[in-house]
């Protein structure tokens, strides 16, 4: 069965433009499972879309320098497999070519697929509102999103004078796209998945 929101009653022959918010992350990478495996044609145009906070960044890997700059110090020069490989590219590295690695995966799963990589860098604290600016700047037919379930989710919910408080990115896009918005959980690795749109929850889906 297919989930009819989410292929918006499209058929192989009408292109579309689908877009994946890309990161380095289980719900991320499941949302684009499903969109390869379940909502995708060959002639339709596939967005792997990153927001960056660059300054996040920069704090990070000023922490990472700091940590590697402590263990040089506590640790004989002459030894290998120290610490440094902890706090090395496994973190940082993957953060930044992990868009090029999706986009080589949809390319081999479908290779006739025209796939685009784009990483955004904003300092915008409101990743949602940037996602949704692009979404209508390149016209996009369907926005589908990674989303993790939590206590903290469901609380953050709520609701003040009719407008979000505050949640995580995937329940803001689910309030506030414009062009149709899934948001994927998996459930398990042959258990399905969970979609959500702005007016249906939990439709299960078989993978």
């Amino acid at each position: 069965m297919t989930f009819s929101v989410a292929n918006s009653g499209a058929n192989a022959s009408q292109r579309r433009k689908v877009m994946v918010v890309a990161e380095p992350t289980r719900e991320s990478a499941a949302a684009l499972h499903y969109v390869l495996s379940h909502v995708i044609f060959e002639n339709d145009i596939l967005y792997l879309l990153h927001v960056e906070n660059p300054t996040f960044w920069m704090n990070r890997i000023s922490y990472f320098m700091k940590q590697a700059s402590m263990s040089t110090h506590t640790n004989a020069a002459g030894e290998s497999g120290g610490s440094n490989d902890g706090v090395g590219g496994g973190c940082i590295g993957g953060n930044i070519d992990f868009l090029e690695h999706m986009k080589n995966a949809c390319e081999l799963v479908q290779p006739k697929l025209k796939v685009k990589a784009l990483k955004i860098e904003s300092e915008a604290r409101d990743k949602g509102y940037v996602i949704i600016s692009q979404t209508k700047m390149l016209e996009i037919d369907l926005l589908v999103v990674g989303k993790r379930q939590s206590l903290a989710n469901a609380i953050l919910r709520q609701r003040k004078n009719g407008l979000m408080i505050r949640g995580d990115t995937a329940e803001y896009l689910l309030e506030h796209s414009e062009c149709t918005c899934v948001a994927v959980q998996r459930k398990g690795q042959t258990g399905g998945y969970l979609l959500h749109t702005k007016t249906h929850r939990n439709f299960w889906l078989l993978a």
